[in-house]
């Protein structure tokens, strides 16, 4: 490992190269142990670079859908939050880097009257961890918007696509060694009146009905095709219910959170639980939306 840290070094600022870096400072749920190395490149020739290292990588943007294991991450955690570059290149289209958060797109598309964006104003991921993922929320989804993405492919040539074979939280680039760089998205002219209101109705929506004084990961599972897994949770009288410092949200049964020194342990066991109670009672596979990695 020591040259690997001499070979990071001939790429990276020594000031973006972390070791032994505590997970739980990167992810929302405020879980997770050390990562060997963690970096934070700044430019697409710096990623490439650090992709040709032969040890195991790990692509992060905000952490907010993400447990790591207690015994953290071997090799190296390349994180994008120096990708965050944003332009309105056009005056419906903008494009942002992987790293550029969600709400900070949402600002410049309001301040341009453009509308389409409001449904991610609220969610805390980056803009490549959103793609990767087809995130959504309140009707609205990625796969809207994203007319084009740069990355780096497996044989760590940069592409664009216009192609991204978007479905219910997938894309092209999840479960790949695809590297998101950069996405555009196409927005429709709008009344920014009527935006900054709809952004505000989702803001309060959220704020009344998440556990956003939390931390978590957002909606644990994915929604079961004909359910809806918070009910289905709440059905099984698991709201509120605790393993450790980990709990069933009492305002939304949906969201596993932290209440307070929760280990990644604590949080697995309850996901385990929920999932044993909900299949008992209904029949249901309740699948995490939540990516979980790492070691015990």
């Amino acid at each position: 490992m020591t040259n690997l840290l001499d070979e990071l070094k001939k790429i990276l600022p020594e000031e973006n190269i972390l070791v032994n870096e505590p997970m739980k400072n990167h992810t929302t749920f405020k879980v997770g142990g050390p990562a060997d190395y963690l970096v934070m490149p700044e430019t697409k020739e710096q990623i490439v670079e650090c992709l040709k290292l032969d040890v195991p990588k790990f692509i992060l943007g905000n952490g907010s859908n993400l447990i790591v294991k207690d015994g953290g991450i071997r090799g190296l955690v390349i994180k994008t939050s120096k990708l965050d570059n944003l332009e309105l290149i056009e005056e419906d289209i903008i494009e942002a880097g992987a790293g550029c958060y969600l709400s900070v797109i949402s600002n410049l598309a309001k301040k341009n009257s453009l509308t389409g964006f409001e449904f991610a104003s609220g969610i805390p991921g980056t803009f490549g961890g959103a793609v990767m993922m087809n995130a959504g929320a309140y009707g609205g989804e990625m796969k809207d918007v994203v007319i084009e993405t740069t990355y780096i492919d497996e044989d760590l040539e940069v592409k664009t696509t216009t192609e991204h074979e978007f479905s219910y939280r997938k894309s092209m680039f999840t479960n790949s060694n695809r590297v998101i760089l950069s996405s555009k998205i196409k927005l429709a002219k709008g009344n920014y009146e009527e935006i900054d209101a709809r952004i505000k109705e989702l803001s309060e929506a959220r704020r009344t009905k998440q556990p956003l004084s939390f931390p978590s990961a957002g909606s644990t599972f994915k929604r079961p095709e004909g359910y809806f897994a918070g009910k289905l949770i709440e059905d099984s009288d698991l709201k509120g219910f605790s393993i450790g410092g980990a709990q069933v949200s009492e305002l939304h049964a949906g969201f596993v959170i932290n209440k307070g020194g929760a280990t990644a342990k604590d949080i697995l066991d309850l996901i385990r639980h929920i999932q044993n109670e909900v299949k008992n009672r209904f029949g249901v596979d309740l699948e995490t939306e939540v990516k979980i990695v790492g070691e015990d």
